[in-house]
């Protein structure tokens, strides 16, 4: 079940980075914008896809061997999506003040991710 959800997320992840992407290439830099705002929309965009990617991974190992750390690290890549690059695109589309410090804990969720994918492939080692 929690499988099907990561596989589902990883492929909206990607789907909305590829549409948000293309909107910040074209439609948000000719709108004039400071580039500060394009430069930090793009990032947010860019570490979508890494996450989403990363999240894809998971759920191919997942559905290989589940392991209780490999879900830690889905739950993290999202959460990590959600806060880290939902809170740029939050800040440069709508002007959003005062959450900035979401930006931050989202990173955080990234780093902690990937230390759960560390140990989940500590353990797969270790059975092998």
């Amino acid at each position: 079940m929690l499988i099907r959800l990561w596989f589902c997320l990883a492929g909206g992840f990607g789907l909305s980075a590829t549409g948000l992407g293309a909107y910040g290439a074209h439609g948000l830099a000719a709108s004039g914008r400071a580039d500060v705002l394009v430069d930090a929309f793009n990032t947010a965009v860019q570490y979508q896809f890494y996450h989403t990617l990363a999240l894809l991974l998971v759920v191919v190992a997942l559905h290989s061997r589940p392991a209780k750390a490999l879900h830690v690290a889905a739950a993290l890549f999202a959460l990590g999506v959600l806060l880290f690059s939902g809170s740029i695109y939050a800040m440069v589309l709508f002007g959003t003040k005062g959450i900035g410090w979401l930006t931050p804990l989202g990173g955080v969720s990234f780093m902690a991710g990937w230390l759960s994918l560390l140990l989940a492939g500590r353990t797969w080692l270790r059975s092998e």
